[in-house]
């Protein structure tokens, strides 16, 4: 394991100034980022590690503000999924939160981390570097594109990497119209996924997750969120779908598709979405949307990972069957 200096942090303010000097990353649950220095997969370890479980005040909480809610960055993942205020308007959260992992991972891991966590390419994770990626180093490849990309994007590269965004909240939270609060802005979730260097998103290296805020969802509205994967515990998402759909008069007024597992950051089903507008759900028109998205999806799959596409379109005819 690479070593490291441990330090207790009191405020987000002195965390960040820690973070601030370089060479430092944030410790809470910890579930993904000791096995990121027990790997030793990368060329760019941090040297210091800063607790953040301590903080006044608190960052770990699940509340409702007006119409909005509001978790703390360090809710464990276990306690959104048991939340029966998370559960009532935003289904497609809760649900995301049990569908990672297993209990234990549950019981430690955030939702700030699992928003945060590293790729998960089996040549980024290769020990000891034996793979510099370009997510390393930018002088580096895209091993996956030319070796093993089974589990990889089926909607193409960005720049140049086909790696997936891992995290099972992260479509929820896109799907859900979420913002992001970090220590020096807000982003909308969907601008919060656009991967940087090693990082499955955009912020800075000073820069802290410190509450997640859901607006309420509109009446008529429902969501869900489904995960495929090899086993039904621990593995993460080969393919998911997150749905949140509004009904009107028994026709669909407004849907947001996210799936997660195909692509860098979680992939807005932009034709599916289209499809199911306007129409009744049924079992021919869930169908049809998940077609919709297929057919995009299969000009850009590669010939190793073109069953996910199938995968794809079932979770999405599965997804607005539940929210009918």
């Amino acid at each position: 394991m690479f070593k490291f200096t441990h330090v207790n942090a009191t405020t987000v303010v002195d965390a960040a100034t820690t973070l601030g000097k370089g060479k430092a990353a944030i410790i809470a649950g910890g579930t993904d980022l000791m096995c990121y220095m027990k790997g030793m997969f990368t060329p760019n370890p941090p040297s210091t590690l800063v607790n953040i479980k301590n903080v006044t005040p608190s960052l770990d909480y699940i509340k409702v503000d007006g119409t909005t809610l509001k978790i703390g960055a360090l809710t464990s993942l276990a306690d959104i999924a048991a939340s029966s205020v998370v559960a009532g308007n935003w289904a497609a959260l809760a649900q995301a939160a049990k569908a990672v992992g297993g209990p234990e991972l549950r019981n430690m891991g955030t939702i700030g981390g699992n928003i945060c966590q590293k790729p998960r390419c089996l040549y980024y994770r290769n020990e000891f570097n034996n793979f510099n990626c370009l997510r390393k180093n930018p002088s580096g490849v895209c091993y996956a594109l030319i070796g093993v990309n089974t589990y990889h994007s089926i909607f193409g590269a960005v720049g140049g990497c086909i790696a997936v965004c891992p995290s099972d909240t992260a479509p929820a939270l896109v799907a859900l119209g979420a913002s992001i609060v970090t220590n020096k802005k807000t982003w909308k979730a969907a601008d919060f996924f656009v991967i940087k260097g090693e990082q499955i998103n955009s912020i800075d290296a000073d820069e802290i997750v410190t509450e997640i805020q859901v607006p309420a969802p509109a009446a008529g509205t429902k969501s869900t969120y489904l995960k495929f994967a090899f086993r039904k515990a621990i593995d993460f998402p080969l393919v998911s779908c997150a749905a949140v759909v509004t009904q009107s008069g028994g026709n669909v007024s407004a849907a947001t598709i996210v799936l997660g597992g195909v692509y860098n950051s979680p992939k807005v089903a932009t034709d599916a979405q289209t499809s199911i507008t306007g129409k009744a759900i049924n079992a021919t028109t869930a169908d049809a949307a998940g077609a919709a998205t297929a057919n995009t999806a299969t000009s850009s799959a590669l010939p190793a990972n073109k069953y996910k596409v199938q995968i794809a379109k079932t979770l999405i005819k599965r997804a607005l069957l539940a929210v009918a």
